[in-house]
């Protein structure tokens, strides 16, 4: 893809949309390649997870935790970071070694979000934990 259609395909994402004035994205994750690996993949031809990576978005901003997983079936989850206690991050000893893992969102009031497979996982804890520090 020509570095002009990927900016107009980034620009279009949920996350961009969604921004407040005075916002910007500081971090952005994606799923991790691994859940190309399954045998039912296998015999989906990889489309569905294809489609799955493609439609999951993971974003910090300077504001909050935005994060859009699903084409048809959507699920959001946009959480001011005052409204974060913390961001947890569980892997395998596979994970750890592949650099994928899951993230558990736990807001205030015990409210508790869990993303699996997310490349690099740790650097998504640490822009949060930089971010809410600051």
């Amino acid at each position: 893809m020509c570095g002009k259609a990927a900016a107009k395909l980034h620009m279009s994402s949920y996350v961009h949309q969604v921004l407040t004035p005075n916002e910007h994205v500081a971090h952005e994750a994606r799923l991790h390649w691994i859940i190309f690996l399954s045998p039912t993949n296998l015999f989906s031809f990889w489309i569905q997870p294809f489609i799955r990576r493609a439609t999951s978005e993971f974003a910090i901003t300077n504001k909050r935790i935005i994060i859009k997983i699903g084409l048809i079936s959507r699920r959001t989850l946009e959480m001011n970071l005052s409204k974060i206690e913390s961001v947890n991050v569980n892997q395998s000893i596979l994970a750890r070694l592949l650099g994928y893992g899951t993230i558990v969102v736990i807001g205030t009031g015990g409210t508790r979000e869990v993303f699996y497979d997310i490349a690099k996982p740790l650097m998504f804890r640490r822009k949060f934990q930089e971010l809410s520090n600051s």
